[in-house]
């Protein structure tokens, strides 16, 4: 939030914010987003474009760590929010280059990552710092951070998959970024970012190493929308925008640097769609682990095409923090992506009371972190979601959608035990129709008839901490009828699994034990998951090798060819990282996945050629 007693409108109270908010987001602990802190800094360029704050690189600081100097100035970035700045800029250049006699000027566009900046050049890898010295951070690749197209290549930035962040890490970092610069800053790396450089996920990408756009001035000017679109669409990384730069060096020497930034280049940035609206209600959901999540019930209002009306508050801290609660003036943005985000709360809430007990079952909650959970385990929301989980994971069970599930624990069906148990008449004595209840009673059998892997039938448990990905990956250790028995310590003995994880899982599988028992007896037909001994003894060509499945397959389906890659004793991935083998390739495959795996040196199959392969 903005300070409520300060005037922004004095420059140089304005300019101490701004340090104090940029010390903030170069220590991964951001206290606003970009886009208001590139507010903020477009207003102090309204009240005084000379300001020393302006002309200056801003820092930053890692204790405990060697500074070093840049052979050449690791300096900001001039930025561009509209096509009027963006044409000031070209302008600026043509005329430049007209004045040394150049004629004809070319500009390249690169996606802006949004990490953490740094130089390497083979020996020493360096922070931007106050871009004249920078910190050498090293050990950043001893800790498992992934140098895209090897070491040596300049300056680039430190960055994790959007994808793998956003599906096992958004809840737990504000932004990509702060997990990045506590892998750099710390000396013990927590565990989820220990897990996340374990998965080879965390990469230094240099700016030579990214897909690019070049042409003329014109040509950019008048393309910039397709252009931005393109260069950040298939960029599985954090991106705030592009940067254009040009490329003659003998003009890029000529125009030269201010201390802040080069006058070469540009970074162009979207605002975003953005409104504003009040809040009328914070309304409180149960997930299937407890945890308790506020959403924002908001006076309706368009974005983008769309009307809003609910936006999350992500967790109770932030309610807290943000004192956000009825009356509350907001500002979302829709940049980019389908969900509304809460950008700014401009008024805060007179009150703000946060909830004291589980709105499904009026048990009591406990905080962890800045989370509110429901420790009551058999909350009717909880089950609720528990069950749905189970079907939706499992996928070979249709009709039991959240509807029909919300129907059953309403009159009392509650565990998996019990609706494995029911009839048809059983389904029909609740309510349901015959039809419904003969497809419902049908898909009963079926699911316990039809072949489903291991880990996915350990996964549907929706045991916390426990997905497919490490279901699989603690099956090919432990076997699911000895996993009962285990505990904690066992399981952080596999790599990949830190204590607190651990401890978890062990807690988890504990608890439902006698469930999972009871769903083994039911005769489920499972596919067992290789041990590593096993997949090391199929010694085919996939034996121990990593690959992803991307496109669209004209001659497989990507499920069942998944599933033979994994019975052939290879690690099936989500998206590509330095730890891959192998990109399986079908139709329409974007460009910069193709480079990535380049850069990184992995071996890229047509669909025809992993056939092939596999037929060897």
């Amino acid at each position: 939030m903005l300070p409520e007693d300060l005037d922004l409108n004095l420059p140089d109270v304005l300019a101490s914010v701004l340090e104090k908010y940029n010390r903030a987001y170069r220590s991964g602990k951001s206290l606003i987003s970009d886009l208001e802190y590139d507010r903020l800094l477009e207003r102090l360029r309204e009240l005084n474009p000379s300001h020393t704050f302006l002309r200056t690189v801003e820092p930053e600081k890692f204790d405990g760590k060697k500074q070093v100097r840049h052979p050449e100035p690791m300096l900001s970035t001039e930025k561009a929010y509209t096509s009027e700045q963006l044409d000031r800029y070209v302008r600026r250049v043509i005329k430049e280059a007209a004045d040394i006699g150049i004629s004809a000027v070319t500009f390249r566009a690169t996606a802006k990552l949004d990490g953490l900046a740094g130089r390497d050049d083979g020996t020493i890898f360096a922070s931007r710092g106050n871009g004249t010295e920078g910190y050498e951070i090293s050990s950043a690749f001893e800790k498992g951070v992934i140098p895209i197209g090897g070491r040596g290549r300049g300056v680039g930035e430190i960055v994790i998959l959007k994808s793998y962040f956003e599906k096992n890490l958004s809840h737990l970092f504000e932004h990509p970024r702060n997990m990045v610069v506590g892998i750099v800053s710390s000396d013990i790396v927590n565990e989820n970012a220990r897990q996340a450089l374990d998965d080879g996920v965390v990469h230094f990408v240099p700016y030579v190493m990214l897909d690019k756009w070049t042409g003329s001035g014109e040509d950019l000017i008048d393309h910039i929308e397709t252009i931005v679109e393109e260069l950040t669409r298939d960029t599985d990384y954090p991106v705030d925008g592009v940067v254009v730069e040009v490329e003659n060096e003998t003009l890029k020497a000529a125009m030269g640097a201010t201390a802040h930034h080069y006058r070469w280049q540009i970074a162009i940035k979207s605002k975003g769609d953005t409104a504003f609206t009040r809040v009328v209600e914070v309304v409180w959901q149960v997930g299937r682990t407890g945890t308790i999540t506020p959403v924002m019930v908001v006076e309706p209002v368009s974005l983008s095409g769309a009307t809003i009306r609910r936006v999350t508050a992500h967790n109770a801290g932030n309610v807290q923090k943000q004192k956000i609660g009825v009356g509350a003036q907001i500002e979302i943005i829709r940049s980019g992506e389908v969900i509304p985000k809460l950008e700014h709360v401009h008024t805060p809430a007179t009150d703000v009371p946060l909830i004291s007990h589980c709105p499904s079952c009026d048990g009591p909650l406990e905080w962890s972190n800045d989370f509110l959970k429901c420790v009551n385990f058999n909350c009717p929301a909880q089950v609720e979601q528990r069950l749905y989980h189970w079907f939706n994971t499992l996928g070979t069970a249709d009709w039991f959608g959240i509807k029909t599930i919300q129907k059953l624990v309403q009159n009392g069906y509650t565990r998996l035990e019990e609706i494995y148990g029911m009839t048809e008449a059983d389904f029909v004595d609740i309510g349901f129709g015959p039809v419904q209840s003969e497809n419902l009673a049908a898909a009963l059998q079926t699911s316990k008839s039809r072949r489903v892997e291991d880990w996915r039938f350990l996964a549907a448990f929706g045991i916390s901490d426990l997905g497919k990905g490490d279901s699989r990956k603690l099956l090919s250790h432990l076997p699911l009828d000895t996993l009962l028995k285990v505990d904690a310590g066992a399981i952080k003995s596999i790599k990949g699994f830190g204590d607190n994880t651990s401890k978890s899982i062990a807690k988890g599988v504990a608890e439902i034990a006698d469930t999972i028992t009871h769903m083994l007896d039911l005769g489920f037909i499972l596919e067992k998951t290789p041990t590593l001994a096993q997949q090391t003894a199929i010694g085919g060509p996939l034996s121990g090798k990593a690959i992803v499945f991307t496109g669209k397959m004209k001659h497989g389906d990507r499920d069942l060819m998944k599933k033979e890659a994994l019975r052939l004793g290879a690690r099936v991935q989500t998206s590509v990282s330095g730890a891959t083998d192998y990109l399986i390739c079908g139709e329409k495959v974007g460009a910069s996945k193709i480079k990535k795996a380049e850069a990184s040196g992995i071996k890229i199959l047509s669909e025809e050629e992993y056939f092939n392969l596999i037929k060897v």
